[in-house]
């Protein structure tokens, strides 16, 4: 899930409004300044996805279990979020195929036993 995401975004370089928002210091689309609020937030958001890679190997079962079974709906809630009026084909599938990927994760992780 996590590479999918890193592409998404990164081919998201290639549209002149993420361009030229990225250039004028702002999100396109929502807007949001790129500060140092933004950028610790985003890393923030990306590094949890990030260690839960590491997580799934080192943690014991059942804190990996409840990371799962929590972390996971919320991205999937974010992903949501961040599709409604994109109208990119390529954000649409790649963010629906982050939701198949979490939605599986949950699946696992609820079957755990």
């Amino acid at each position: 899930m996590l590479l999918v995401f890193a592409y998404v975004d990164i081919f998201g370089f290639f549209r002149a409004d993420v361009i030229n928002g990225a250039l004028a210091g702002e999100v396109s689309g929502p807007g949001f300044a790129i500060d140092q609020t933004f950028l610790t937030l985003t890393t923030l958001y990306i590094l949890i996805p990030s260690l839960m890679v590491a997580g799934c190997l080192l943690l014991p079962r059942r804190p990996n279990r409840l990371a799962n079974l929590t972390l996971a709906p919320i991205y999937a809630l974010t992903i949501v979020g961040g599709m409604l009026g994109e109208t990119w084909v390529y954000y649409l599938i790649g963010s629906c195929v982050e939701l198949v990927l979490l939605v599986t994760v949950v699946r696992v992780a609820h079957r755990w036993r």
